[in-house]
Order: structure tokens, then sequence, then C-alpha cells
């Protein structure tokens, strides 16, 4: 697993050993971000179920401003602080050890506009894609913010969020990427 483009092109980043993380393929990670767009000017990310914080990660190599990485595994957060440390982000990485529910309550209070949600649950974890509606009733989202959900090809979710329509599915395999925009 790497960094695929941008400024920090190349460089290796860790993952947690095991079977508590699943990393994106840097196949598909490079696919995702052929797709919505290969590189950035600024804006705030946010990464639900961070795992290495690859994809955060890969954003701001890409130009992103800044990246809020939610994550509940103790040592999951660890590995994103490496990551981060190794791409000289810490000062635009900010890592919270929390279950995914909660980081729009934070995120409110720092009054901040997403403009890239990743979501990437674990497949089996269905009830988690609701989370992107919480973000769209506490308006949290920019007006061109872009909404990523990686999920088992089988899952079919929902084709709307409030006014972020389905824009585009693909598959890789077992896996899909379904997008939505304004």
């Amino acid at each position: 697993m790497r960094i695929i483009a941008g400024e920090r092109r190349g460089l290796p980043l860790k993952s947690l050993k095991g079977e508590n993380t699943r990393p994106t393929s840097d196949k598909v990670k490079e696919s995702m971000f052929n797709i919505i767009g290969p590189f950035f000017d600024g804006g705030v990310v946010v990464e639900l179920f961070g795992g290495s914080g690859a994809l955060s990660l890969e954003a701001l190599s890409r130009g992103a401003e800044e990246a809020y990485i939610f994550e509940k595994n103790r040592a999951a957060c660890e590995i994103i602080r490496l990551n981060s440390e190794k791409c000289r982000y810490e000062q635009k990485v900010h890592v919270q050890k929390t279950d995914a529910r909660n980081a729009f309550k934070y995120l409110s209070k720092q009054n901040k506009k997403i403009d890239l949600l990743f979501i990437d649950p674990p497949y089996a974890q269905e009830r988690f894609y609701d989370l992107v509606q919480e973000a769209v009733d506490l308006n949290l989202l920019s007006e061109q913010a872009l909404i990523i959900c990686e999920h088992d090809k089988k899952v079919e979710l929902s084709p709307c969020y409030g006014e972020f329509k389905l824009k585009k599915t693909n598959t890789y395999g077992n896996i899909a990427l379904t997008i939505y925009g304004k």
C-alpha cells in the first residue's frame, strides 16, 4: 500500500495486521481518484472507519487542505498517526479515536464543511451508510462535496441522500464504489 500520486507519490504506508481493518487496494484507490478528480485545490476530507488513513493521506497528497479521520481501534489510530508522520502531514491530519457515529457531532462543534467524505465500514455493517444522511441533515457537506462509499457489490445503497444523488457505481471484484454529488 502506497501513496499513488501527488506530492508524496510512491511513499509506502503501513496497515494494521490481522482482520480488524481491510485497506483499500492501490488499484481501487487509483480508480477512485481517477473518477472523482485526480487533484484537489484545498478542501476538507473526512474519513470514517479510517483503518490506515490511506484515503485521506492520498487526498492530502493530491492537494486537499486537511483531513479528519475517525477510527475506534486504538492500534489503527496509531498506524494512522505513524503514516501521517511519514507523509509529514501531522499538522493536517486530525485523528479521532471514536466510533464513526460520533464523527458528525464532533465536526459540528468544529464548524467544518466537508468537501470529500469517505465511508468504508466493515462490509457486513450496512447500517453505517445511514451516517451519510446524518451529515446531510446537519448541513455539514459543502455545495461541491463528494461522498464516496466503498461496499460489497451485493449491497444496494440509497439512490440519494438529500440533494446528493448517486452519480456512479463501479465494481472491482467483490468491491463496489458508489459516488454521490449534487
